[in-house]
């Protein structure tokens, strides 16, 4: 198998794949990432799920992207705008960082966007149907997948591919030559 990298790599044609990590290893990354989601999931619980009686009156439901982004810029103070759109943006990247190791089948950009939306807007819908002092607001959703997806490309994209092999596309036996030569 080493002699067959080696004789690819110096052709060029699979110099982009890279061996997973050693199975060990491997297996302390995935119980760390499943470990950092269950710390992940009490922390988006008790920041999205708890009562807020406080609120109530100042919560209501936004189904128009832009329009809680705008009222906190326009009419917040910095540190209320930072605190609600930088706390929504940061509770986003561990599900960007934890998805591609958890789920191998979830890594891509396109595939972590829409597995955080999906996730989001439950919570959203959850929370604003059942949580006193909270509402839905799809500027969180779009906040925490922009979050995700930072996560992914900063840190996310690179732990998936180590702890997991490359995926073998059908479109890959016509780039790969062969090692006789």
């Amino acid at each position: 198998m080493k002699e067959r990298l080696a004789a690819e790599r110096e052709d060029g044609a699979a110099s982009a794949y890279k061996a997973p990590a050693h199975p060990a290893v491997r297996a302390v990354a995935m119980l760390a990432a499943l470990a950092g989601t269950v710390a992940f999931s009490v922390v988006l619980a008790r920041l999205t799920l708890e009562p807020s009686p406080a609120s109530v009156a100042l919560t209501y439901s936004n189904v128009h992207p832009g329009q809680s982004i705008r009222a906190y810029l326009d009419h917040g103070t910095a540190r209320e705008a930072a605190r609600q759109l930088g706390g929504n943006l940061l509770l986003g990247v561990p599900f960007g960082v934890l998805l591609p190791v958890l789920v191998p089948q979830a890594r891509g950009l396109a595939r972590v966007a829409v597995s955080t939306t999906v996730v989001m807007v439950l919570v959203e819908l959850v929370q604003g149907a059942l949580v006193t002092g909270r509402a839905f607001d799809i500027d969180d959703v779009i906040l925490n997948t922009a979050g995700a997806l930072l996560g992914y490309l900063l840190l996310g994209r690179r732990l998936g591919r180590a702890v997991h092999p490359r995926r073998r596309h059908w479109w890959h036996r016509f780039t790969r030559r062969s090692s006789a030569g």
